[in-house]
């Protein structure tokens, strides 16, 4: 496993967004936009940190949740690979910060990932995800639900 930057000068409000397919740039202005639009029925202004660094081309899941560990508190890390920049709806994949170490034992980490560690959003879901799980409102494996159950399991967004 490859060793990538730190990440650093993310305010703990913020959303991560790593970059990690460069094949399109076209497609990757579009996401970093629609990241950046407001969300929420006030609307809310969207802060977000984008990791733009082609150190990243290509990262695993792993080698991101590896690179961003120090960062305590950081409930979920979204990443712009092939996928988002390919599909139409641009689904960034929302990885879990979550480690079985954070559990009380194997069986709650069973129940916390039961849909996986990992699962597809839309731009307009993202800022709802990291803002729930930033203050516990809603669990990882809640969205990792709903997506499951969608069609093309996706999260949506409210």
């Amino acid at each position: 496993m490859r060793t990538l930057p730190a990440v650093t000068g993310r305010d703990e409000l913020a959303v991560l967004v790593v970059r990690t397919d460069y094949h399109d740039d076209q497609a990757w202005r579009v996401v970093a936009a629609a990241l950046m639009e407001p969300w929420g029925d006030r609307p809310y202004e969207a802060h977000v940190h984008f990791i733009d660094d082609p150190a990243w081309a290509e990262a695993t899941v792993d080698e991101a949740l590896n690179a961003i560990r120090l960062d305590e508190n950081l409930p979920v890390v979204f990443l712009a690979d092939r996928t988002t920049m390919q599909a139409e709806s641009h689904p960034l994949l929302a990885v879990t910060t979550l480690t079985r170490e954070d559990c009380l034992d194997d069986e709650d980490y069973e129940q916390l990932t039961e849909f996986g560690r990992e699962f597809r959003t839309t731009p307009a879901g993202v800022h709802d995800v990291h803002a729930n799980l930033d203050i516990g409102n809603l669990g990882f494996e809640e969205y990792a639900a709903w997506a499951h159950d969608d069609p093309e399991r996706i999260y949506r967004s409210f």
